[in-house]
């Protein structure tokens, strides 16, 4: 670790919290996905001076790292605003109205997918299946689900965020954190609310019920 790489763009704090995080690993290389989520918490996506941090940090070169930012969609490489709002179009959200309200949102907020608006408090993103079909149409923000949506209830929730307004995930945390603060959490710092609100509801649980009600069972691997 190179004293530029230490004492640059990133502070005493990230560098120590990057070597919290290298030291959970018994290879450090094999931190390189949170040290990425970590980078992303502190500048919001992924610069150039990102990258060489964590090159820096875990002896890659920066093609290296870049390889991985590059394959992996949460790992942003344009300025992302303070809510990630992201619009699942994949097959059954489609079908339940997830193009209505992509549509509707570029047009409300004036930006297409991938864009931020200009008070930098959302970045509209179009996103593909985020396993949470028994609940389409299904928008996301900053990770975290707001199900069973509409292009009215949608418009509301972005307007919600562009208003500070308090606004609570249909499952999960009951705060809402911004974008910077869950790239941390994804970086392995939490915020204490894991276990947070519920994870699972009665339509995820159908199936489940129906096998206990017929007397299903998963067939014998042997």
């Amino acid at each position: 670790m190179t004293e530029t790489v230490a004492t640059g763009v990133f502070g005493a704090d990230t560098v120590a919290r990057a070597q919290a995080i290298i030291a959970r690993y018994p290879q450090p290389q094999s931190a390189l996905l949170p040290m990425l989520h970590l980078v992303q918490a502190e500048e919001g996506y992924l610069t150039p001076a990102g990258i060489a941090f964590c090159a820096g940090q875990l002896d890659l070169a920066p093609a290296e790292v870049t390889a991985v930012a590059t394959f992996y969609s949460m790992y942003r490489r344009t300025p992302t605003g303070d809510y990630l709002v992201g619009v699942c179009t994949n097959t059954l959200c489609a079908v339940m109205g997830g193009d209505a309200i992509l549509e509707v949102l570029e047009e409300h907020l004036g930006v297409h997918a991938g864009q931020t608006t200009e008070d930098g408090k959302v970045t509209l993103d179009h996103v593909e299946c985020n396993a949470a079909c028994d609940y389409a149409p299904v928008v996301m923000v900053n990770w975290e689900f707001f199900d069973n949506q509409t292009p009215q209830s949608a418009k509301m929730l972005v307007d919600d965020l562009r208003g500070g307004q308090h606004v609570t995930p249909t499952r999960g945390p009951s705060r809402l954190c911004t974008w910077k603060q869950a790239n941390r959490i994804l970086a392995g710092f939490g915020d204490g609310q894991a276990a947070d609100g519920p994870s699972a509801g009665p339509a995820s649980l159908v199936g489940l019920e129906l096998a206990k009600e017929r007397g299903w069972k998963a067939p014998d691997p042997s």
